[in-house]
């Protein structure tokens, strides 16, 4: 089966039975991309002997320069399996935990994965977080065991030994799949090497089996070894098990194709009435209905602009037809309807529901957004990050002329990127720009360097949070001509009920009577549960605890400004606030509601949070990271010293045939030279990695140096202010 033109696809692509859309997903080096490329090969995208090498889909510079995949790439397949064609949309993601951003977004547009993990590292922690994401979003998982070479040429194992290794990879597997799934997908999704989703190969050497193919082609494991040993021919192996034939048979036979799979995804991912026309719609992925589409990558082209790329669960998109952008209330018009052949774009005309369509002169839209043809419908499910931004930069342009190309630059890596967060400080001009980890910055300065423009970088810096640990009694502050007052009191906000609002279960969005039930049920009182003024997106809520006083409504919003910039800038150092729960008690205004404005409730009730707070014995919080690292056996005490000397600690330590595992927690403040120090100390030996883990307390021994350092680096006196500084006596 050589290639076959783009009209070939398009005849195909009517029919929802023949469609797949699947994404490839590990952890990082563990082989994605290489597999990825033996498909292409197999489709005569790319000549099959560059497949493995040529790592088609990693088509930055960048990306081949490290060796990593960083941004998503998205390729259209043709498949031929007994005699029926099948159209099948791949995204191959990246594994590096700095990106999950991008593998989170690639998920919503997939129904099924192919889960990579090398054979002799298994089931690592990076493949735990991809794998939950996507049971998360009812997306099936299959297996894919790669470098099964290695356990010859490395462990020398025998075929009996092989096959129980394996078998213990796939146990693992198949304990994530009881943890994460859903109760009715727990055992319908498991892997199995009975059923054909599981599959062997090595992506390098082009071969590949599952017991499909075991069947059909007549190969035992036993082939494998000989092909390894002396005078074996791989050549051979890969010409007689084609690696594409194994993951793409999986693909087609484990995997729904898109109707089948809205039917049991949208109710998940999707929050309208699944009785009203669209609903009906989106369910059943028809074709005639109103076009709705989600789109979940933005990818920049030097000649085209902005493309955007998505999934398409209802209706059918055509060139030059007008669409509303839901979330921004826009319109825009679509100019051309592509599909991804590799890194090429074929142009089509239009596309039916249940495919990705990359769209052009949508130069409104961004990652995350619903666009559809109609106007009011119900926006998709928001995508839970991860984890967040903990590490910033500060970037200026070296001549001040470039200063105008820099700011386009970073709007455009912005669009690109949505977990790249970049902000402008009004007052000092310096620009910030804050990613994952130190990898997401380091590529996104290179990116900006690429577009021509020579920057300076700052160290990188870390993002702290602000939070109270104790409560404080009602203090009162003045509006600044004396005229009304204000009281307030703090104390901290349950964990829980923090996340629910960071994660957007509690929001302003959500019914007044909803909110109230939930927060009951939390063990509020039914006043306090009545009384919500306004929830703060990073996990804190503004009560309205007054009774029976006047003007309340009209000021409500003054007074919550106020609060609103307290939550953004912290008393301590300026940083955000987290995890607060301030109550407003009492509130005597002027008579006169030209004494009563913006200009002097907004500072009266900044004042009130900020003495409250300075009261109720606040603290900073810094990122921890957990830290998995393997080593050998013998080098488990220096990585030990090595965390310890980072004010980190170990939790766990597990052995794995030769390697130990050693997790622990370090703060990410102290990760930036972790690398010479590990290597230093374990002669190279030390493989690791980091995630975001939590928000911890900073240690009371360095608080105080800490804040100072902070508030010289932002131009403040190094001091923090008193509680004394806000409150006003009568």
């Amino acid at each position: 089966m050589k290639f076959k033109a783009t009209d070939q696809i398009l005849k195909i692509i009517k029919n929802k039975e023949q469609i797949r859309n699947f994404g490839v997903i590990a952890h990082v080096d563990h082989g994605k991309t290489t597999m990825s490329d033996n498909l292409l090969g197999y489709a005569g995208i790319i000549a099959p002997q560059a497949a493995g090498r040529a790592l088609a889909l990693d088509s930055m510079k960048l990306e081949q320069d490290r060796q990593m995949t960083i941004v998503q790439a998205n390729v259209t397949l043709l498949f031929e399996k007994a005699g029926v064609e099948y159209v099948v949309n791949m995204i191959d993601t990246p594994g590096h935990i700095d990106f999950t951003g991008r593998v989170t977004r690639s998920l919503r547009a997939i129904d099924g994965a192919v889960v990579v993990s090398d054979s002799v590292e298994g089931i690592m922690t990076q493949t735990e977080t991809v794998t939950r994401q996507a049971l998360e979003e009812r997306v099936r998982p299959v297996l894919y065991i790669n470098k099964i070479d290695r356990l010859i040429k490395e462990l020398r194992l025998t075929p009996e030994k092989m096959q129980e290794w394996l078998a213990n990879i796939i146990a693992t597997f198949n304990g994530l799949i009881d943890t994460y799934a859903e109760p009715e997908y727990r055992q319908k999704w498991k892997v199995s090497i009975q059923d054909g989703s599981v599959s062997f190969g090595s992506a390098k050497d082009r071969w590949g089996f599952n017991i499909d193919v075991m069947k059909e082609k007549g190969i035992s494991f036993k082939d494998i070894y000989n092909a390894y040993a002396d005078g074996g021919n791989i050549d051979e192996l890969a010409k007689k098990a084609p690696l594409a034939e194994a993951v793409l048979g999986m693909v087609v036979k484990h995997h729904p194709p898109p109707h089948v799979a809205q039917k049991y995804r949208i109710p998940k991912i999707w929050k309208g009435d699944l009785e009203s026309d669209i609903g009906k719609s989106i369910l059943n992925c028809d074709d005639n209905g109103p076009a709705v589409m989600m789109i979940v990558n933005m990818a920049m082209d030097p000649a085209a602009g902005p493309v955007a790329i998505g999934r398409l669960f209802s209706g059918t998109v055509k060139d030059g037809m007008p669409i509303h952008l839901i979330d921004s209330k826009r319109e825009g018009k679509i100019q051309s309807v592509n599909f991804f052949m590799g890194n090429q774009r074929e142009m089509v005309g239009e596309l039916g529901a249940g495919n990705i369509p990359a769209l052009l002169g949508l130069t409104e839209a961004r990652a995350g957004q619903t666009l559809a043809s109609v106007k009011d419908v119900a926006l998709f499910e928001g995508i839970q990050y991860v984890s967040e931004p903990v590490v910033q930069i500060a970037v200026e342009a070296k001549h001040p002329k470039d200063l105008p190309k820099l700011v386009e630059v970073l709007r455009r890596l912005t669009i690109e990127d949505p977990n790249l967060v970049v902000k402008i400080n009004e007052e000092s001009g310096e620009t910030v720009i804050a990613g994952m980890g130190v990898l997401h910055l380091e590529i996104a300065s290179s990116l900006i360097a690429d577009a021509g423009v020579q920057i300076v970088t700052s160290q990188p810096l870390i993002n702290y949070r602000e939070t109270i640990t104790g409560s404080c009694e009602p203090i009162m502050a003045k509006s600044p001509n004396r005229h009304n007052k204000i009281f307030m009191k703090v104390e901290p906000l349950a964990p829980e009920i923090a996340d629910m609002i960071r994660s957007g279960q509690l929001s302003e969005m959500k019914d007044k009577k909803e909110i109230a039930t939930i927060l009951r049920d939390k063990g509020w009182s039914p006043d306090e549960a009545k009384s919500v003024m306004k929830f703060d997106s990073r996990g804190n809520v503004f009560l309205n605890g007054t009774k029976g006083v006047q003007f309340i409504q009209e000021s409500a919003d003054s007074i919550l400004s106020g609060f609103d910039e307290v939550m953004k800038e912290g008393p301590l150092a300026k940083e955000q606030v987290r995890n607060c729960k301030f109550t407003f008690t009492h509130f005597v205004p002027h008579e006169d509601p030209a004494h009563r404005g913006l200009s002097q409730l907004s500072p009266a009730s900044r004042r009130a949070c900020l003495g409250a707070m300075l009261s109720a014995q606040p603290v900073l919080l810094e990122p921890m990271l957990g830290i998995e690292v393997r080593v050998p056996q013998d080098m488990i005490g220096n990585v030990a010293s090595v965390l310890s000397g980072k004010r980190g600690k170990v939790l766990d330590m597990q052995q794995k045939g030769v390697t130990s595992i050693v997790t622990g927690e370090v703060p990410a403040s102290e990760t930036f030279d972790i690398a010479e120090i590990m290597r230093g100390q374990t002669a190279g030996k030390a493989m690791w990695n980091t995630h975001f883990k939590a928000w911890t307390t900073i240690p009371k021994s360095i608080q105080a140096t800490l804040i100072a350092d902070i508030r010289k680096r932002k131009g403040l006196s190094p001091e923090p202010p008193t509680a004394d500084e806000f409150i006003d006596k009568e």
